[in-house]
């Protein structure tokens, strides 16, 4: 019967991962493919703080639970995948990559982010899902990254987020999905390139009106909102479809409806789901 790569022991492990390596330095190979390999540290990979000139790294589906600072030293590094790990932590040094343009540690184990993790010169594809994120652990300067132009927060602990959202003057895609959000910023209104919004499966009973300011109707948009404990108004307009619920929070009669309820404070809707049993929760 063969054995999984994972349950190879470290020094064969070490030899796939070295070999990739190795051929990638033979032939001046720029993007280095170590997808489910087994791999549980960055120690079983010898030389790759070294290799400089690589442009993408792929090591998704393995069991890494934390990155090397000496990760900076891929100065030309523009692609990092690292999802589907056992990452709890991200080092300092991540943001001061000068290159990268897309972060995908998407499905990890994620409690926190390094202080100053909003620092990134030039990135502009930011894939957080899956993790136990929420707002309390967000550096202050997280909606700083001026350059995003995606960003993937799905299925982690959110209730809410904070007006700093809208200084993400460059956001096309913003993915919320699978959290315990219980209200958006009106500051959503200032994401002017915005064109896809995924909210469904929260807490969320309201629209901000400013979401009508958004281009969320077009040929290539995108807005998905179902699965939560919406206002009545909203409700039937939403099995109208969405252009209905977009002209409806234009009106009057709705930013009445709105006001009075962020002024209410009554007691929000319990969380949906026990998500004691997500994989990301698991402490093995």
């Amino acid at each position: 019967m063969s054995q999984s790569v994972s349950c190879l022991p470290v020094q064969a492990r070490m030899s796939k991962a070295k070999k990739v390596l190795d051929e990638a330095r033979e032939t001046q190979n720029r993007e280095i493919d170590l997808v489910d390999k087994g791999i549980n540290s960055f120690e079983e990979l010898p030389g790759l703080f070294n290799m400089s000139n690589i442009t993408r790294l792929t090591l998704s589906h393995n069991k890494i639970s934390l990155i090397n600072p000496g990760i900076a030293n891929l100065l030309n590094l523009e692609i990092l995948n690292l999802s589907n790990n056992h990452l709890r932590e991200l080092p300092v040094s991540l943001s001061s990559m000068p290159k990268l343009r897309i972060l995908n540690v998407s499905i990890n184990r994620l409690d926190s982010l390094p202080r100053g993790f909003g620092a990134f010169p030039v990135l502009e594809v930011l894939d957080l899902s899956y993790n136990n994120l929420n707002e309390k652990v967000l550096p202050g300067n997280f909606f700083m990254i001026e350059t995003l132009r995606a960003l993937y927060l799905g299925d982690n602990d959110f209730e809410y987020i904070t007006k700093g959202l809208g200084n993400l003057k460059n956001l096309q895609i913003l993915g919320l999905r699978d959290n315990d959000l219980l209200e958006l910023p009106r500051e959503i209104g200032e994401l002017t390139r915005l064109r896809e919004l995924h909210i469904q499966n929260n807490r969320l009973q309201v629209l901000p009106p400013e979401v009508a300011q958004l281009d969320l109707l077009g040929s290539k948009s995108v807005m998905k909102m179902e699965e939560n404990p919406w206002v009545q108004p909203i409700a039937e307009q939403y099995l109208l479809g969405i252009s209905h619920v977009i002209e409806y929070i234009k009106t009057e009669t709705y930013k009445i409806i709105y006001n009075r309820h962020m002024q209410s404070g009554r007691s929000p809707p319990p969380p949906k789901a026990d998500k004691s049993k997500k994989a990301s929760r698991v402490r093995a």
